[in-house]
């Protein structure tokens, strides 16, 4: 197999779009009749690109370090920044697969995207945290009232926040919420002009090490779910919808390996992303659960479902939507047998 990483440009639903919404989708998202992997019998050959979006050492840095790289087809990854433009490369058909969190495909369904979600990432809650300063004295989500609160428009970030407001009473409109970018939650974090701080990420580490402290994780709020997309197109494809079940298997067997090696993926991981080796490692070895990758269940369905709903009540997403027609559970078969 030859891996090939290269950049798409941004593509043809753009974030204003995403967020407008547009017509209703559920005929587009109808895949009854799309062949199967057993219809799929020549299975993908050298001829077969299988155009894989992946977020900076991610998936397939796990493929290459766990040595489950090799394929009979071609490979070819490119790196995206954020879920929402994979949902827009994949709208376009300048990507076959790639994943996002809850969130990118409720816009896209909302704005006419056609895609499909076909497998389901598990992975940790516990850096997903609302921070508070050094010094603060709120002690509970109910002392947010009223308080300057960062968060990211849009994400998980809004997400919990608002589920964490809602538990104790409390609406978004009940504290101030300040929408910002990481580095701009980052900055206003650190000069003092934000009461508590929804981030996720390395940057919650490095803003404990200057003091910080964690009012609150995400776990019990989040799923921890992170969708598989792939397009319709490439579905209908049996050598691509083949090669999507073979890069599916290969992704379990990675993702075992660096659930049993995480000191090795650390170095690895690490290196790749520029941030010390022990920060890494803690963050691997406090992860709530480690990376996984699973068949879609009744109960991933309903918590996307929750997660679009959720959105529709903020008022970010333009219109309820349905999203169980996206759903497809094709691959069953591929994510559930064991690992040889």
């Amino acid at each position: 197999m030859t891996t090939d990483f290269i950049r798409l440009p941004s593509t043809a639903i753009g974030r204003r779009s995403l967020l407008r919404g547009a017509a209703g989708t559920c005929g587009a998202l109808a895949l009854g009749g799309l062949p199967t992997l057993s219809q799929a019998a020549s299975g993908p050959t050298a001829e077969t690109v299988l155009r894989i979006a992946d977020y900076k050492a991610l998936d397939g840095l796990a493929l290459e370090a766990s040595g489950n790289a090799q394929s009979t087809y071609r490979a070819q990854f490119a790196e995206f920044a954020s879920g929402n433009l994979i949902v827009e490369a994949i709208n376009a058909g300048s990507i076959d697969v790639g994943s996002s969190s809850e969130i990118p495909p409720a816009f896209g369904i909302a704005a006419g995207a056609r895609l499909s979600i076909v497998a389901v990432v598990k992975d940790d809650v516990n850096w997903q945290v609302v921070l508070v300063p050094p010094g603060s004295p709120i002690r509970s989500v109910a002392d947010l009232k009223g308080k300057r609160v960062g968060y990211v428009r849009a994400t998980t970030t809004q997400y919990y926040l608002a589920r964490m407001l809602g538990e104790v009473g409390l609406r978004f409109t009940d504290i101030q919420p300040v929408s910002l970018t990481p580095s701009e939650g980052q900055a206003a974090f650190d000069q003092g002009a934000l009461d508590a701080w929804a981030i996720y990420g390395y940057s919650v580490p490095f803003a404990i090490r200057k003091g910080a402290r964690v009012l609150i994780t995400s776990n019990g709020y989040l799923s921890g779910n992170y969708l598989y997309l792939a397009s319709p197109d490439a579905l209908a494809d049996p050598g691509k919808s083949a090669a999507i079940g073979d890069y599916f298997l290969r992704l379990r067997r990675a993702f075992a390996w660096r659930a049993a090696n995480l000191e090795r993926w650390a170095q690895v991981h690490s290196a790749a992303i520029g941030v010390p080796v022990e920060t890494d490692l803690e963050i691997l070895r406090k992860n709530s659960r480690q990376r996984d990758l699973a068949p879609i269940a009744d109960a991933d369905i309903a918590s996307a479902q929750n997660v679009a709903d959720t959105f529709h009540q903020l008022g970010v997403l333009p219109k309820r939507i349905d999203i169980a027609p996206a759903f497809d559970r094709r691959f069953t078969d591929i994510l559930s047998r064991p690992l040889s």
